[in-house]
């Protein structure tokens, strides 16, 4: 039987937007205090003489062209130019090193490479195979200048535009997203053009984000642009339903960024979350916050200020996902005005399982109902969440074994456990491979044992450990709230919180001591991914010879030293 989707091309709105927003504009880059601003004409005359300019080059049919940069206006242009073109986008983390360059580059047959907004070049460039074609984005403050390359404006301006983008079909290979590797070496994943699709008529029909299909969308971009969500809620909503883009110029300026944007549509990841619930509960504690938000026009007005503080003023949809947002969390931003959204998904499945309504406060630690078009089981042997639908991934690229492990019968095993109610409520335990077993044969479940300590504002970030030790054990990093107080402070109070939390516990479960670590887990020391979630394997690996100490020390609070 033949495939439906074989002869169906794919229907890409941008063309549209492009003539009906011509001099409306589309992308915003900001340089200090001012904006520049591209409008959907000059975008698409770009993408089109840099599509033209990629068929000059002579590439095999389907090249694969590589995109290492964070986001910036080039980026887009330039993914826009690789569909026009008729080629395959693989974007990259712009904070590989060079070795991890070299690994993805050569396994994902990459044909050319784009090279933007980077900060450690002259390191990376040492993973590029010789003779691959670079082109360079223009050169951005205090980042790498690209000069063996293809330089951004030589390059487009040589070639007249593309009057006939190709047309791709829906079952044609639109991406290969490598994995952020929280569980290993990343997988390419390939998606077609029908799992893409299949996106735009989930919002037409539930429309989670909220959008203006007149066009009236600004949308704010800042986590890596090549992470699938970022893709999906940011590029490929302003493509379809028209808007802004506007850019973030770095970390340092972010917050004033976002406060000058205050887009309509905001998603971010649990990390970012917290510090913004950090950044309030830094000048407002909580005891006079809660009587605060008690008194009601104090309330309003709070709340109001907290919103436009944040960028969220305007905003119609906010959203969390990439990682579990904890209940607890997500109800201390309702009880400030800021109602969210939690949605679930993994790259594997174009970031599209089920969500939670923000409207939905009765289902604590739930991540909501399936969405359109999926279906979802959990496997009674091992409580892993198993889901199918459109959105699902062709394959890990030049992987076939490892992708009939995790496909099978039309079913994606996500890798995560869960269980869902009487309702179709789904809800996430734990990681299958984040269990571990302790000494005494039992099997932990890293997630449950943190959710116990996520309120905590002393703490940015918590991590239970234990493989092979009688008990488990906590690992923490403290927030700018917890360094602020006195080593005897915290220990008087996170002795009470152990206490408490492990009466409540199973034998095998109890906690055995908490650890304040020195360093803060992030992406340059390898301990969390780009997107910010932790890297529980290379907690291990950091930390683990000091273990048996820390379980075996009479002190149940403990400091690294």
């Amino acid at each position: 039987m033949n495939n439906p989707t074989n002869d169906v091309t794919f229907d890409f709105k941008f063309y549209e937007w492009e003539k009906k927003f011509k001099d409306k504009a589309f992308l915003r880059q900001p340089f200090g205090d001012s904006w520049e601003e591209y409008t959907w004409g000059e975008v698409g005359q770009y993408a089109r003489k840099l599509a033209t300019g990629l068929q000059s080059l002579g590439l095999r049919e389907n090249a694969h062209i590589g995109l290492i940069s964070k986001n910036c206006r080039e980026w887009i242009i330039a993914d826009l130019a690789i569909m026009m073109a008729g080629y395959i986008s693989v974007p990259f983390f712009p904070t590989l090193n060079a070795k991890e360059i070299n690994t993805l580059l050569t396994f994902g047959d990459v044909d050319l490479l784009f090279a933007g907004k980077v900060e450690n070049w002259e390191e990376q460039k040492v993973g590029v195979p010789e003779g691959l074609p670079i082109i360079a984005f223009p050169t951005y403050s205090k980042h790498s200048n690209i000069t063996a390359a293809h330089q951004w404006y030589d390059f487009i301006n040589q070639f007249d535009p593309l009057q006939t983008p190709h047309v791709p079909k829906l079952n044609d290979t639109w991406t290969i997203i490598f994995t952020s590797g929280t569980t290993g070496n990343p997988k390419g994943v390939v998606l077609d053009y029908l799992a893409n699709s299949k996106t735009e008529l989930l919002t037409l029909e539930s429309n989670p984000m909220k959008i203006d299909f007149n066009g009236n969308n600004d949308f704010f971009s800042y986590l890596p642009l090549n992470h699938i969500a970022e893709r999906i809620v940011v590029e490929f909503a302003s493509f379809r339903f028209g808007g802004t883009i506007s850019f973030t110029e770095g970390l340092d300026v972010f917050a004033k960024n976002l406060s000058d944007v205050q887009p309509t549509v905001f998603f971010a990841v649990p990390r970012i979350w917290t510090k913004f619930q950090m950044g309030i509960l830094s000048k407002i504690p909580q005891k006079k916050l809660s009587k605060l938000l008690k008194i009601p026009l104090l309330s309003w007005a709070l709340k109001r200020k907290f919103k436009k503080t944040l960028g969220l003023s305007r905003a119609r949809a906010i959203i969390s996902g990439a990682a579990p947002m904890l209940e607890i969390q997500r109800a201390w931003f309702r009880e400030v005005g800021i109602p969210i959204t939690n949605g679930y998904g993994m790259t594997e499945n174009s970031a599209i399982t089920s969500q939670l309504d923000a409207r939905i406060t009765d289902r604590p630690g739930s991540v909501g109902l399936a969405q359109p078009e999926v279906d979802i089981k959990i496997d009674p042997d091992t409580s892993e969440i198993l889901m199918r639908g459109p959105f699902v991934m062709k394959g890990y690229y030049k992987q076939p074994e490892l992708t009939a492990e995790v496909i099978k019968d039309g079913w994606l095993h996500t890798g995560d456990q869960g269980h869902m109610d009487e309702d179709g409520f789904l809800y996430i335990t734990g990681r299958v491979k984040d269990m571990f077993k302790t000494s005494k044969g039992k099997y932990i479940e890293p997630l449950v044992l943190e959710s116990y300590f996520a309120d905590i504002v002393d703490f940015e970030q918590i991590c239970v450990v234990g493989l092979g030790l009688p008990q488990p054990i906590l690992l923490a990093v403290l927030s700018e709230i917890g360094k602020a107080k006195s080593k005897k402070t915290i220990t008087a109070f996170l002795n009470k919180r152990l206490e408490a939390v492990n009466e409540k516990l199973e034998g095998y479960k109890k906690i055995a001591a908490l650890i304040i670590v020195k360093e803060e887990w992030t992406v340059d020391n390898g301990l969390t991914t780009p997107t910010l979630k932790i890297k529980r394997n290379n907690i291990d690996k950091k930390y683990q010879e000091n273990y048996s100490n820390w379980h075996n020390d009479p002190s149940t609070i403990l400091f690294e030293t």
